[in-house]
């Protein structure tokens, strides 16, 4: 059989005011999305402030370790949008304005009969020899360099650029995916799923506990790459609940009894 191609990811969301919580983040959960539908893993996610310090070590962690790194954020026109400048340092090239960004934002902010001031020429910045992520958003582009794709952290504006660039990877093998309800809480099924998982290694088991208000249960999901992997791991899950199921039956009908003899 051959072997899936996998690819990986993980994604660096930058800003003091993620970490502040005056804004919340809706850049993962689409990139997560977009990501599976892709076929691409998305493996690790970190949150950092505007400090470039810890922007260069965290992709300097991250670009090396994975496929493909994303990042949201700090590619404004105000001071603390230092991610241009981090990633230039990451990657040890200078950080200077670029000739057709600088020509795409001064065209746009002309026909809006708005002066191209210095501070909107610092979303023209980019690492030397980056290539421009398209925004048919706001103009300003995002950037790639190496394995490191920089957008932008205004959600309409990252998903926007996203969809540029995800047509442009190289994908891997699709994940498939079945949910199996079980009636049983995790305390239930525990042990007996993980010996399910121990024996269908090439399988990864999601447990999502539900409660209704009455009782609890659990939601299932296998997910692999091969179809014939998924199957067996539900065959074998099913099983599980019914034993269970067969169990549970037993000890009331014991516990019926019992009564009866008292």
């Amino acid at each position: 059989m051959t072997q899936a191609i996998i690819k990986t990811a993980a994604m660096l969301a930058i800003g003091d005011e993620l970490l502040s919580g005056r804004t919340k983040d809706k850049n993962i959960g689409h990139l997560a999305d977009m990501l599976t539908v892709a076929g691409i893993d998305l493996k690790e996610v970190r949150i950092v402030g505007d400090e470039e310090e810890a922007i260069v070590a965290a992709l300097d962690a991250l670009r090396s370790r994975y496929d493909y790194v994303f990042t949201s954020g700090g590619i404004g026109p105000t001071h603390d949008d230092i991610t241009a400048d981090a990633v230039s340092a990451a990657f040890g090239v200078p950080c200077e304005h670029d000739a057709d960004a600088m020509r795409l934002l001064g065209e746009m902010y002309q026909r809006r009969g708005m002066e191209f001031t210095e501070a909107r020429q610092r979303m023209a910045r980019m690492p030397r020899g980056a290539r421009h992520i398209p925004n048919p958003v706001s103009t300003a582009p995002g950037f790639v360099i190496g394995n490191v794709h920089v957008m932008a952290g205004v959600p309409q504006v990252f998903q926007a650029m996203l969809d540029n660039v995800i047509s442009t990877l190289p994908a891997g093998a699709k994940v498939i995916s079945r949910s199996i309800a079980c009636p049983f809480g995790e305390g239930d099924i525990g042990t007996l799923l993980a010996g399910v998982q121990k024996a269908h290694p090439d399988t990864s088991i999601g447990s999502y506990p539900q409660f209704d208000g009455q009782r609890f249960s659990t939601e299932l999901v296998v997910r692999a790459r091969d179809a014939a992997a998924v199957d067996a791991a539900a065959v074998a899950i099913e099983a599980m609940i019914a034993k269970i199921t067969a169990e549970k039956d037993a000890a009331r009908v014991r516990d019926l009894g019992t009564g009866e003899l008292a």
